[in-house]
């Protein structure tokens, strides 16, 4: 989500405009609604599905978003001359369909319309992306296709077809992904959050972890897992949770730097977390050309392994500093809590078993969505916040909560589009590898610069693609299992949401903690540090990702997933100073190095690893035990 549209959104909507208001609410409502029927009875055909979505997509970009603030019937008259340009764009095509259907892409010339309406299209497409996610992404889209235009044979014609007039530019596959499977989870989320789900996710982490050691770091960690699996905005996962979390954490002795860091990553965490994920799955899932349940299996360990360095993170910062957790008494009973709230549940449940019994996703959102408010309705304790608007609240927060990942679809395809036709995604991926000398570890290392470069000025999902048009290719040539190479890009675009200096949801955080930005960050990326490397860790043992070879049973899995698991928690010891007991320096570095024995795959690594824990955890039982028995005498 981004912090602009709050702002924005208030200043184009201000009480005196109930009009405005109510036309925004309209159009958001009926934009839902349509996705919603189309999920139910079948799309239409692509170019026409896609077009109403982004028809939808640009009526609220420009009614909520404002160009600039002079005089009211000075902007508004423009934004209403960039609209009817905007839907001119796309009822140009809807309006001769058939002649669209029939014409022979690169062959037949374009009409002087044609040409009119390609140009504005594609103007009207990044404007309105800059409007709700700022320059980053439509400064790169000017960027290649000024190439396409100006640096290649290219001619303007053949620019405009492929970009406007064909489904490899504007209206192509990631714009489809958007209206297809984004809208439908965005809509799923929105239900969930009328129905009370948030506060359900935080009484069951306080009921689960609150007392133990940094409970309320660990509440922080489940509640935003939980959370973000459902919102899949890591902005957005951390305004909902961090209000609770973080003064929790502080009030309990975090440092508010340490308690900024902790919800932040464990809010970004939430884009990677099965079953949902956020909405780049959806994307992942048409580029590799594979159910989305599969998505949700490749990334099962990679997530474990992310939150499981997280969890303890925090466990051996609250051990090293002595940090309680909530007193017993002032924590919800587990059981009362899925007594009162438990069936709000059922709806995620609804999503796992539909797409294990093989429907499609989109429409196992749908019915997620329609459980969400009569299982909410089932308990008085659960009833008392739902009311006759809530169904319509939850249509239109929806609808506006898919407008930043709608444009960013769309303008990613002008990306898309000029690379394809230029061939410069080959070009660049002959570049990488010969850089990389075929050796394969620096052609990951740049690999995840350039995603966590991408992903700092633009969402996740245009972040994801670029990578997968100019670097994925790169990687699986030189041997890395295509869904090892697009989850690697996909992790590195997600994770620049924590690394500075344009950390989104450290931003969101630290503003929450009241601590400093840098602070929080450096603390972010240290908490976070062993997911940096699970990466590289399934890259070289895709066993990681249930990806076996022919012959190999399920054990060829497990071993490297009990050894991974266990190097990551040695390296959280390593990192935060604890693990039987207190570290010294020589202790940490030893955990360190046992940690990247472990997580690197072979046995004589394995067993060197073990030997280096084994040997520290003995050392430093031995030292409790001397430390007993001085303070006994």
């Amino acid at each position: 989500m981004n912090t602009k549209v709050v702002s924005d959104e208030k200043a184009a909507l201000d009480p005196s405009s109930r009009f405005m208001r109510h036309l925004v609410t309209v159009i958001a409502v009926a934009m839902s609604l349509y996705h919603m029927y189309v999920a139910w009875f079948g799309p239409p055909e692509a170019i026409i599905f896609r077009g109403t979505h982004l028809m939808f997509a640009l009526a609220l970009v420009f009614l909520l978003f404002p160009s600039f603030q002079g005089t009211r019937k000075t902007w508004r008259a423009y934004d209403m001359l960039l609209l009817a340009l905007g839907l001119g764009g796309v009822l140009h095509i809807f309006m001769d369909y058939e002649g669209f259907t029939y014409r022979i892409i690169y062959i037949d010339d374009l009409t002087p319309a044609d040409l009119f309406w390609g140009v504005t299209m594609i103007i009207i497409t990044l404007e309105a992306t800059r409007r709700i996610i700022g320059w980053a992404l439509p400064l790169t889209a000017i960027l290649f296709v000024g190439y396409a235009a100006l640096f290649t044979e290219i001619t303007f014609q053949v620019l405009i077809e492929q970009l406007y007039l064909s489904t490899e530019g504007i209206f192509g596959s990631t714009l489809g992904v958007s209206a297809a499977y984004v809208m439908l989870f965005v809509i799923f989320g929105a239900f969930m959050e009328k129905s009370g789900t948030g506060r359900l996710f935080m009484d069951f982490s306080l009921a689960l972890t609150g007392n133990s050691a940094g409970g309320p770091g660990k509440v922080a960690i489940i509640s935003s897992s939980m959370f973000g699996t459902v919102s899949g905005s890591a902005v957005a996962n951390v305004m909902v949770t961090g209000p609770i979390t973080i003064p929790l954490m502080k009030r309990t002795g975090f440092k508010a730097s340490f308690a900024g860091a902790v919800e932040s990553v464990s809010s970004t965490g939430g884009q990677i977390m099965p079953p949902v994920m956020g909405a780049v799955a959806f994307v992942m899932a048409e580029f590799l050309a594979v159910p989305y349940l599969q998505i949700t299996i490749w990334a099962i360990v990679p997530a474990f392994l992310f939150y499981l360095s997280v969890f303890f993170a925090v466990h051996f910062e609250a051990k090293r500093y002595q940090l309680a957790g909530v007193p017993k008494d002032q924590l919800p009973k587990l059981w009362k809590v899925m007594l009162v709230r438990g069936q709000l549940f059922i709806p995620m449940f609804v999503i796992l078993i539909g797409l294990i019994l093989g429907y499609s996703a989109p429409l196992c959102a749908l019915v997620a969505a329609l459980v969400c408010l009569p299982v909410a309705l089932l308990r008085k304790s659960t009833r008392e916040d739902i009311n006759w608007y809530t169904p319509i609240a939850a249509l239109e927060e929806g609808a506006r909560g898919a407008l930043s990942v709608a444009m960013a679809c769309a303008c990613a395809g002008l990306v898309i589009g000029s690379i394809t036709i230029t061939g410069l995604g080959i070009v660049f991926t002959q570049v990488v590898i010969e850089m990389a000398s075929n050796y394969v570890l620096l052609a990951l290392v740049v690999t995840a610069i350039a995603g966590i470069v991408l992903g700092m000025g633009m969402p996740t999902t245009p972040a994801y693609i670029v990578m997968v048009a100019l670097l994925v290719p790169a990687l699986i040539k030189m041997g890395i299992v295509a869904p090892a190479a697009h989850l690697f890009a996909l992790y590195f675009a997600i994770l620049s949401a924590i690394t500075p200096p344009v950390a989104l949801s450290v931003f969101a955080a630290a503003g929450i903690a009241q601590a400093n930005m840098w602070q929080t960050g450096l603390a972010a990326v240290r908490a976070a540090a062993p997911a940096y490397i699970v990466p590289f860790m399934f890259v070289y043992e895709p066993a990681l990702l249930f990806i076996l070879e022919d012959g190999q049973s399920w054990y060829h899995a497990a071993i490297p997933i009990a050894t991974a698991t266990i190097g990551v928690i040695a390296l959280a010891g390593g990192l935060f100073g604890w693990f039987v007991g207190r570290s010294s320096m020589l202790q940490r570095i030893l955990l360190c190095v046992g940690a990247f024995s472990l997580i690197n795959p072979g046995s004589m690594s394995d067993l060197i690893g073990f030997g280096i824990l084994i040997a520290v955890s003995f050392w430093q039982l031995i030292e409790k035990r001397k430390s007993a028995a001085l303070a006994s005498t």
